[in-house]
């Protein structure tokens, strides 16, 4: 899916958000109606925060549910160290944070939790339910999308006696269910009853993306993540987030998703990522709109607005398609499809849902005519990543600009609202598609001052378009292009049409220099290093 801005969803069930085909770009965090049910201490070494308490409960007051209470003690609580890393100086990671989130075990001694729980982890442990002992895990794969993770533990001990718990179906509307875990306000497990309240697709706060999810009126509160959804003993969900705006409006991640999840690491041995047909489309319920179009009038679909150019779609499709079926499911005006009685649901879920490589027919209507396809569906990546965890943040300094590619971790950093980034990138990181795998935008995030740069401070903050003469591909192909430079200067063309040029042997010196000063450890982020050691392994071989 293109890059494109996102509004964060209502809460009045207006299905604006809809309109756009998976992957989603995200917003910077502070515009989300939606938290994640994480619990963060301070940094380590500080002091705890005290537990706040409210007046929402926490449940009725009951014992167990006898049809639940056997799989409690499949519940464990997860105790996560976790390093983010800064994109402002992308050579150093933010002090280590503590956190707790809930998960429960599935077969093949596997351990479910949600992946905003353990992103940018350096250290997992688990506990049982009514146990003291904690038992060292670690990530087996995760989806960051969708906000799922599998963890293992390698010790036999903990998986003595323990109960693997069952995925269940969707539930339906007005369903009796019960959410277990670990939320803040104590150290036990606890468990909160309410009801199914809708199903539809909604924007998932860690991942930006727009899956299915199930909404409910038992609480979900920071620790609850990862926690299974529970009816009749069987799992219809995982915890993730709540509305912060609306008290007990929590959501769940429902049993369509999990299963995508766990079927892809277990089919290829890692997760692949969700598909997209790599479509931005529109409504088409103006009746003008269709008289355009030529539309009969019992004719419903959507109209194509522009195409992924990596994507098998961009082959195929062409703008001002109407879009009348996917997968042969008839597609109505406004996006969504049949779903269940009373219910519709749009049918990005049904693409995200297939898996990489599946063709699928889909049905448009062109130039008056009804025309039928085979596309073949994939994971696709827009220009700006929407996000980075579990990674370091690549980077290149010289003569003390800061070059590295644009990322919305970096925007969300740069400011916390979206108003607030820099209008150039933030054109860029909303609106551009990419022309070829492997291609980013890079740009010099900062300069650091020194006699060999001065004059060009005000130059960050801009994309670079050529090194001498050349346009760059992305970050490795600039560090390429710099560090083999036999010239004796070299030449930097920015989107503003401003140049920046160096003698290069004085640059290179200037930049030793540069290091030293602000004791920066490396000229390169890891993986520049590597990749460039490794093509000069396989020229000399």
């Amino acid at each position: 899916m293109a890059s494109r801005f996102v509004k964060p969803p209502v809460s009045d069930g207006d299905p604006g958000y809809r309109r756009k085909s998976l992957p989603f770009p995200s917003l910077p965090k502070n515009d989300f109606a939606f938290r994640v049910a994480k619990a963060t201490s301070n940094n380590l070494g500080g002091n705890p925060t005290s537990p706040s308490f409210s007046s929402i409960s926490s449940g009725d007051g009951s014992a167990p549910n006898s049809e639940i209470e056997t799989e409690l003690d499949s519940v464990v609580k997860i105790f996560t160290v976790s390093s983010s890393p800064g994109y402002l100086l992308p050579w150093q990671n933010k002090p280590p944070r503590e956190a707790r989130g809930s998960g429960f075990v599935i077969s093949g001694n596997r351990i479910i939790t949600s992946a905003h729980v353990v992103a940018d982890h350096t250290f997992i442990q688990v506990r049982k339910p009514g146990s003291a002992t904690k038992y060292n895990a670690h990530v087996l794969s995760v989806a960051h999308e969708c906000d799922l993770a599998i963890l293992g533990v390698d010790s036999q001990e903990f998986w003595v006696g323990m109960r693997f718990l069952t995925l269940g179906d969707i539930p339906f509307l007005q369903d009796e269910i019960a959410v277990v875990g670990y939320p803040r306000g104590g150290d036990n497990i606890s468990i909160t009853k309410g009801i199914v309240s809708r199903v539809e697709l909604l924007q998932y706060s860690h991942g930006a993306t727009q899956l299915m999810a199930i909404q409910i009126d038992a609480a979900i509160n920071p620790g609850n993540s990862g926690g299974p959804a529970l009816i009749g003993g069987k799992v219809v969900g995982v915890a993730f987030q709540s509305l912060t705006s609306s008290e007990n409006t929590g959501y769940i991640i429902p049993v369509p998703v999990i299963k995508r999840f766990i079927s892809d690491v277990e089919d290829n041995g890692e997760y692949s990522g969700l598909c997209s047909l790599g479509l931005h489309y529109q409504p088409t319920e103006n009746s003008q709109l269709r008289d355009y179009f030529k539309m009969p009038p019992k004719m419903t679909g959507v109209l194509v607005n522009s195409i992924h150019p990596l994507s098998d779609a961009y082959r195929i499709l062409k703008k001002d398609d109407i879009i009348l079926a996917f997968d042969n499911r008839p597609v109505a005006n406004d996006g969504t499809t049949p779903f269940r009685k009373r219910e519709r649901i749009a049918f990005d879920h049904w693409v995200s849902m297939k898996k990489p490589n599946d063709p699928v027919p889909i049905k448009v209507f062109r130039e008056k005519k009804e025309c039928e396809f085979s596309i073949t569906l994939r994971p696709l990546q827009p220009l700006v990543p929407v996000h980075q965890f579990d990674k370091h943040p690549s980077y290149y300094i010289f003569a003390g600009l800061i070059f590295i590619p644009l990322t919305q971790p970096y925007l969300d950093e740069y400011a916390d609202r979206y108003s607030m980034w820099p209008r150039r990138l933030c054109e860029r990181a909303l609106e551009e598609l990419p022309r070829n795998a492997g291609q980013e935008i890079v740009i010099i995030s900062k300069v650091l001052t020194a006699d060999i740069n001065a004059g060009y401070e005000h130059l960050a903050e801009l994309q670079v378009r050529k090194v001498n003469g050349t346009e760059i591909e992305n970050l490795s192909h600039l560090y390429r292009l710099v560090e083999d430079c036999t010239d004796e200067s070299i030449r930097f063309d920015l989107d503003n049409e401003g140049v920046i040029v160096f003698n290069y042997p004085m640059a290179k010196t200037a930049t030793t220099t540069i290091l030293m000063r602000h004791r920066i450890p490396s000229t390169a982020s890891a993986d520049l290093i590597v990749e460039q050691d490794s093509k000069k392994d396989v020229t000399e071989a």
